[in-house]
């Protein structure tokens, strides 16, 4: 195959392979993680007279909270003001690992496509050959080659 300006293209496999190789590597610097969706939350208190009763309302926070499924429960966890940029990274580096973890697989199963369709076109005769009846006049014979030739 030729790219543009003439300039030769690695096979389909290669390159495939190669991207899952970089997707590795990038799985490997990750670092720090965790699940879930950071978000802020705001209260009304039961005080009579605050400033969260006025109107409008000036509410109590933001109290900030993790909300995450794990093993199949969910999960919330209320997040210090001091720790609100480590949990955010924290967040951002999970959602990376997701994305990498899709690119992974969905580059995967193009590449194992791509293997099967190779292996197939490798084994396959070509239907010249299949046709050929090993017996003068045997319409049945060539008949079945040609059906086993079509089969994949």
């Amino acid at each position: 195959f030729c790219g543009t300006m003439g300039v030769a293209m690695p096979p389909r496999a290669q390159v495939l392979e190669a991207r899952i190789a970089r997707i590795k590597t990038a799985l490997a610097t990750l670092g720090a993680l965790r699940p879930g969706t950071l978000s802020a939350q705001y209260n009304v208190c039961g005080k009579p007279g605050c400033r969260c009763k006025a109107d409008p309302p000036q509410k109590h926070g933001p109290y900030y909270q993790v909300s995450f499924t794990w093993q199949g429960k969910s999960h919330s966890e209320f997040v210090r003001r001091e720790d609100l940029a480590t949990v955010r990274h924290q967040v951002g580096t999970y959602q990376r690992l997701q994305s990498l973890v899709d690119a992974w697989i969905a580059t995967a199963l193009e590449l194992a496509h791509l293997q099967r369709h190779e292996a197939r076109a490798s084994h396959e005769k070509p239907l010249a050959l299949s046709r050929v009846s090993s017996k003068p006049g045997g319409r049945r014979a060539s008949a079945a080659a040609s059906s086993r030739a079509r089969t994949p």
